[in-house]
């Protein structure tokens, strides 16, 4: 198994270029998410979003890479909710050509052994209700449902779910 490393997206030209390619590559998720149209995906707009995660307390913006130091997936964290206080992974996202090779499960897991790590009992995250193959995915690596409700920026409807990490 090729090792994965993350590191914090810099905003580079030349890292927004493939943060873009990996949303296009996606084009599912863009369509539930309903930010982006998978034909044109506007740079400016990715980086003005990631910026503006990424300026939250709290939060990072990762990037998964391969040993070619490809970027593979892109990783939103939040070390803890304002509201419920658990740490909450707010996306894993997979380059579309490197769907069902295992990436997901794996980049999940190494969040998972990093918040287990810090000593943390949980963590959660928000599928979009639109979105069964998330859903789906999620439920296989053993997170459950506690809540559905509208999420936080865009009122969307969405399934919260958790996963005990003690």
């Amino acid at each position: 198994m090729s090792p994965l490393s993350l590191s914090p997206l810099r905003f580079s030209p030349e890292e927004i270029a493939e943060v873009v390619g990996l949303y296009a590559s996606n084009p599912e998720y863009c369509r539930a998410a309903g930010e982006y149209d998978p034909e044109r995906v506007p740079a400016d707009s990715v980086e003005a979003d990631l910026r503006e995660e990424a300026d939250t307390e709290g939060c990072e913006v990762l990037l998964a890479r391969d040993e070619q130091d490809r970027i593979v997936g892109l990783l939103c964290l939040l070390d803890r909710h304002p509201t419920d206080g658990h740490p909450w992974i707010g996306l894993l996202l997979v380059h579309g050509s490197l769907h069902r090779l295992g990436l997901g499960r794996r980049l999940a897991s190494l969040v998972e052994e990093r918040f287990r790590h810090e000593g943390r009992d949980g963590l959660r995250l928000a599928v979009l209700e639109n979105n069964p193959a998330a859903l789906a995915f999620w439920s296989s690596l053993g997170w459950h449902e506690i809540d559905r409700r509208a999420e936080r920026k865009y009122g969307r409807p969405c399934i919260v779910m958790h996963k005990r990490l003690a």
